[in-house]
């Protein structure tokens, strides 16, 4: 059986190593994307359309439900900005602003992708 090799012995074997395969710095995989580290050339966001963010369902029947919009919690009967939330949905949230009603989708890509493909199911 070889005996141990002694802490100073492995620190230089560890250094040889480094040295002669021009080890590079590892990248650190808690570290954000580059993209979001650079300054953004993106133009600064501007008050617009509520974005729904979540919705809560309760399990039984008749249970609560609630809605997530640009960080407020709403129920039915709620104010968003000067609409008035009339119906929570699974995935949908419907407001009445002034005389026309408004539909927040919590999936908006799938419409999309459904109006792409005609509705159809690939």
């Amino acid at each position: 059986m070889m005996p141990m090799p002694m802490p100073r012995q492995l620190l230089a074997v560890l250094l040889l190593v480094c040295a002669g395969t021009g080890a590079q710095a590892l990248d650190d995989p808690t570290r954000p994307p580059a993209s979001l580290l650079a300054p953004s050339q993106a133009k600064p966001a501007t008050p617009g359309k509520p974005q729904l963010q979540s919705i809560l369902v309760a399990s039984q029947a008749g249970g609560r439900r609630l809605a997530v919009i640009d960080g407020q919690i709403v129920r039915v009967g709620s104010k968003v900005g000067d609409a008035v939330v009339l119906e929570i949905r699974d995935t949908v949230v419907v407001v009445q602003r002034g005389k026309r009603q408004e539909t927040f989708r919590l999936y908006p890509e799938t419409r999309k992708a459904d109006h792409q493909t005609g509705g159809k199911q690939e």
